[in-house]
């Protein structure tokens, strides 16, 4: 009868596979992480419910939630199946409502490995697929680290197009490193910069004005929290998360591996980066930048959390073939402090045959790459004043949903530069490389 099963239409049935044993511990705590979200956002009510149960209620209630946990992890975990076949990966999951993800491989773009630390301890990872023209990404967690290894770069090999009987053969690329920052020089840079030092006296100062003010505990409590919460995550947190930062160039992208707690191990899509951003706060002026990355379709936003300026632009030259870095921008005339007083003077631009580069910033700068392949759209806007004063705005839109501005331009500059940054994207996206791994 038609539609038996793969044998009939002379197909090779499909070897589904399972995640790795360990899931089912991680999935049980779903329930009650439901449990524990209702007594966060209704704390009183919670806490009435609790004081009405007696010893042998809160017991029984344990006795059921306990084992209706388990059971959730074990059976969201046996309906959960994965496969690879010629042409996409299957994902099925679904204990009532049955969901299959088809994701189809020469629209990887990304594949991501995170281990978070108890991950870490069980010896398991997580996979992150990213996959153009969605935002959210497909994840399978958990799989053994060595299958999850083996499975990324079977992944990338079938997206880079090779045969599915030798996809498996194939392994990882290999890996030549470009940048490695040393813990002590992240952790100088943290102490080094301003957004460090401001979250942590508004954390010291804020509490002690509302204490004189209002003697209340509470109220000190409640503002203090937070601010040092905002303190701990612009140092200690970006510390952790950005510790033993390793770079390095493999023919499917740029490898970038972190993290002191929570491992992860992601790729830069090879060329999906729509901008990329050179930032020097006051503090790092001369010695140091940060390099901030804007890719279509991913999250991945940071390449370089600190490094020497040489040493950065040689990874910027490796993840944007062809293009240099401006050694200098042109500044916008002197009429333009009429409109932005003293701060006119961190603006910036130049345009080369490949790049459109923006500058912004007077003590924090930030200075914009976009090739011309990657602008989407380009535009030219005049406020009342700039106008009165013979001055223009040019946008730069990119394909990241970003847009990139050369503010204070002389009006008859930004008009040609509006026709003539046309003419470069058109031009640059012809000549662009295919955006395929390994290419």
């Amino acid at each position: 009868m038609p539609g038996d099963d793969d044998s009939v239409r002379g197909e090779k049935p499909l070897a589904e596979r399972r995640l790795h044993p360990v899931t089912p511990f991680r999935r049980a705590w779903a329930p009650v992480a439901v449990l524990a979200g209702w007594a966060v956002h209704d704390p009183n009510q919670a806490q009435e419910q609790l004081t009405r149960l007696t010893t042998t209620a809160l017991l029984l209630g344990l006795a059921v939630i306990v084992p209706g946990a388990a059971l959730y992890g074990f059976l969201s975990w046996w309906f959960t199946h994965f496969a690879v076949t010629e042409t996409e990966l299957r994902i099925r999951t679904g204990l009532l409502f049955r969901r299959t993800a088809h994701i189809r491989l020469e629209r990887l773009q990304a594949v991501d490995i995170t281990q978070p630390l108890l991950a870490r301890v069980a010896g398991v990872a997580k996979l992150k697929l990213d996959v153009v023209g969605t935002d959210k990404k497909d994840e399978l967690a958990y799989l053994g680290e060595g299958e999850a290894r083996r499975l990324r770069a079977e992944l990338l090999a079938r997206a880079a197009g090779f045969a599915p009987e030798s996809a498996g053969e194939v392994g990882e690329a290999p890996v030549r490193l470009l940048l490695h920052v040393p813990p002590g020089v992240l952790a100088a840079s943290l102490a080094l910069t301003g957004a460090t030092w401001g979250s942590l006296a508004a954390a010291l100062l804020v509490p002690t004005l509302l204490w004189l003010a209002t003697h209340s505990v509470w109220t000190v409590l409640a503002t203090a929290l937070p601010l040092l919460g905002a303190a701990g995550a612009s140092s200690v947190g970006r510390f952790v998360a950005e510790y033993d930062w390793t770079v390095g160039e493999s023919p499917d992208g740029l490898r970038i591996d972190h993290g002191l707690l929570d491992r992860t191990h992601e790729t830069v899509p090879p060329g999906r980066v729509q901008t990329v951003r050179i930032v020097e706060p006051l503090l790092w002026r001369g010695r140091w930048v940060r390099v901030e990355l804007d890719v279509a379709g991913s999250s991945n936003s940071v390449l370089v959390p600190v490094a020497p300026r040489e040493v950065a632009e040689a990874v910027i030259a490796a993840v944007l073939p062809g293009v240099t870095v401006p050694a200098s921008l042109g500044r916008p005339p002197r009429r333009a402090r009429w409109c932005v007083p003293f701060w006119w003077r961190g603006y910036g631009l130049a345009v080369t045959d490949t790049v459109f580069a923006a500058r912004h910033g007077l003590l924090r700068r930030r200075l914009s790459l976009v090739p011309h392949a990657k602008a989407q759209s380009v535009r030219l806007t005049q406020g009342p004043w700039e106008r009165f004063k013979g001055l223009a705005d040019i946008h730069l839109d990119t394909g990241a949903g970003k847009t990139v501005t050369a503010r204070l331009r002389d009006a008859g500059e930004a008009t040609e530069l509006l026709q003539a940054q046309a003419d470069r994207s058109r031009t640059g996206r012809r000549e662009a490389r295919p955006d395929r791994w390994m290419a």
